[in-house]
């Protein structure tokens, strides 16, 4: 297997991901990273929806990460796509879900890690008033956080991205009403306009590097992680079996090696998740 230590790997973004990326990995794997100036990721798919993604955030993850590599010709990559809305379990919470991608083509390697996480700010609404917009821009973080106008939310009006001026802001709020009854002010998620998502992206970055530094114990692959799990951790009052995971399943993507181990966080389930104890 090539080493990855001393090789260069490109970073697969054009929002300034490398800031938080390229410090972790530099560290950890003796890599020299390189930011993309080359591939337009914002082709794969926008946030603010001029340009829709048309595949799943992995594989617009992967898609973003070979591109790169290819425009740059480089054999390692690693590239992350984030997507937000409500949190699968917890409906009525915004969420960020991060996918980050590391890419070893001489080693024919791929892996991934994922960080879904609530602290966002997310959000978006129609605003009639400058006070309305100011109100939004203070629960979104502004001007910290980047914010976003545009006529309505089917308008084909020119979008305007990254505003962090209170002046500019509402100057151009007032341009738009000119010729719009209603403005749609969001959050503009770009990563180099939103400090709360390039902290998640940072904290995917921390479980990438943690499963590539994971090894096969027979075939030494990078990459050993979890690839399922099994629920019957015990109830501790009445040592009944519950939905909750008792063991962990580790696999190897080569050599196809899988190993079970106990739930490292705890060995027994409170009795108020236990289908016995709180039918």
């Amino acid at each position: 297997m090539n080493a990855i230590k001393n090789r260069t790997l490109v970073i697969a973004t054009q929002h300034k991901k490398e800031t938080v990326i390229a410090p972790l990995i530099e560290k950890a794997l003796g890599v020299n990273c390189v930011p993309n100036e080359i591939l337009d990721t914002d082709s794969l798919g926008t946030f603010s929806g001029e340009v829709e993604r048309k595949n799943d955030p992995i594989s617009t993850v992967r898609q973003k990460c070979l591109l790169a590599m290819q425009a740059h010709n480089c054999d390692l990559g690693i590239a992350s796509e984030g997507s937000f809305g409500n949190h699968p379990s917890m409906f009525f919470v915004p969420a960020d879900d991060e996918f980050i991608i590391f890419i070893d083509q001489a080693n024919n390697i791929e892996i991934i890690a994922r960080e879904l996480s609530t602290s966002t700010n997310f959000g978006s609404q129609e605003v009639k008033t400058e006070s309305e917009l100011l109100e939004f821009a203070e629960r979104s973080k502004f001007p910290s956080h980047g914010l976003i106008l545009k006529g309505s939310k089917d308008s084909s009006n020119k979008l305007y991205k990254g505003l962090c001026e209170k002046n500019e802001l509402i100057k151009i709020f007032h341009e738009l009403r000119k010729t719009n009854t209603i403005i749609l002010a969001e959050t503009d998620m770009r990563a180099m306009f939103n400090p709360t998502r390039m902290a998640v992206i940072e904290s995917a970055t921390e479980k990438l590097i943690e499963k590539i530094k994971s090894k096969c114990p027979d075939c030494k692959t990078p990459g050993f992680s979890i690839i399922d799990s099994l629920p019957g951790l015990p109830c501790n009052q009445c040592s009944n079996p519950t939905r909750s995971t008792k063991t962990l399943i580790y696999g190897c993507s080569k050599c196809k090696l899988t190993v079970e181990k106990a739930n490292p966080e705890r060995s027994f389930e409170e009795p108020m998740y236990c289908d016995f104890c709180n039918p």
